[in-house]
């Protein structure tokens, strides 16, 4: 099931049903309402879902958020927070996000974990990987100190992330919206490979839970050295819930059109997943809809005609 990412053209649209005008135009009939689509697009939303004209498969908390939210400023508030104020908001953010779900007929909800605040970050890597100095002297020395910071932060973060889980799973359970954990793309970002397949586990007998693969992020923790992208997958499969597709250019030039960088093996990767799981198109809103509209139909051709 194929379905467009309105990350990809929100900032342009100034209202809802717009967007998903544009949305059908790149020949997409289901979208995912991305957290940082504008509030001030409900109303069209509502209004085109109402009519019978769109179909939601998957919104990404939080959302809607405040008005005076700006992109990932909410991400301030994080499920992992040591502040319990600022988790409380963030949890608040996520059960706003379900109900959404609810309004919409749509079963899946995207999580972003939260995060452990070390020294220095994936960032640097990247920047050193783009000036041909991966894997020098340097970038191990970077590498491994980032490695032993987060070992001695992530524990503590980690069962913070367990407790807003328990608590929001208890709100999934009563609205029937899976939560789905997302795959990130820093190294200081919660959950890492262990720590998701960790959390699966814990939750194990919990349905409502799983995990959101974006193909992108991954990628990028490969490129760095953090993860194999395939054996993460693996891990994880039978838990996805869902993914996001996009293209890398080496070695974190992520949210392209898919076939244009040739950063993502997804004619190795696409048979790992579940069969019948939404795979939405997270496009960064510069990418052409030409482009968009062609890979579409070379996807189709590719994977789903046969």
């Amino acid at each position: 099931m194929l379905a467009l990412s309105t990350c990809w053209n929100s900032h342009r649209c100034l209202e809802g049903q717009e967007l998903v005008v544009q949305a059908r135009q790149a020949g997409f009939d289901a979208i995912e309402i991305s957290h940082v689509t504008k509030p001030s697009l409900l109303t069209g939303l509502m209004q085109a879902f109402d009519a019978g004209g769109l179909r939601v498969v998957s919104i990404h908390a939080p959302w809607p958020a405040g008005e005076e939210v700006q992109l990932d400023a909410a991400e301030k508030e994080e499920l992992t927070s040591e502040d319990a104020a600022l988790r409380s908001r963030a949890i608040a953010r996520v059960v706003k996000t379900i109900e959404m779900a609810v309004r919409f007929r749509c079963d899946r909800v995207i999580l972003h974990g939260g995060s452990v605040p070390l020294t220095r970050g994936s960032a640097e890597l990247e920047a050193m990987a783009r000036s041909g100095a991966a894997y020098s002297r340097p970038y191990i020395d970077l590498k491994l100190q980032m490695v032993e910071e987060r070992q001695k932060l992530a524990p503590a973060a980690l069962e913070r992330l367990k407790d807003s889980l328990t608590q929001l799973l208890l709100v999934a359970e009563k609205h029937r919206v899976h939560l789905a954990l997302e795959t990130r793309h820093h190294f200081e970002l919660v959950p890492c490979e262990s720590e998701l397949v960790q959390l699966l586990e814990t939750f194990k007998d919990n349905p409502w839970l799983g995990a959101w693969h974006d193909f992108g992020h991954v990628q990028r923790l490969s490129n760095l050295g953090f993860t194999q992208h395939e054996q993460y997958l693996r891990q994880i499969a039978p838990r996805v819930l869902g993914c996001h597709i996009h293209d890398v250019s080496w070695p974190d030039g992520d949210h392209q059109v898919p076939f244009t960088a040739n950063g993502v093996d997804y004619d190795k990767l696409l048979p790992l997943l579940p069969a019948g799981i939404p795979l939405v198109w997270e496009m960064a809103p510069n990418q052409r809809r030409a482009k968009l509209t062609q890979a579409r139909i070379d996807w189709i051709n590719r994977y789903v005609v046969r």
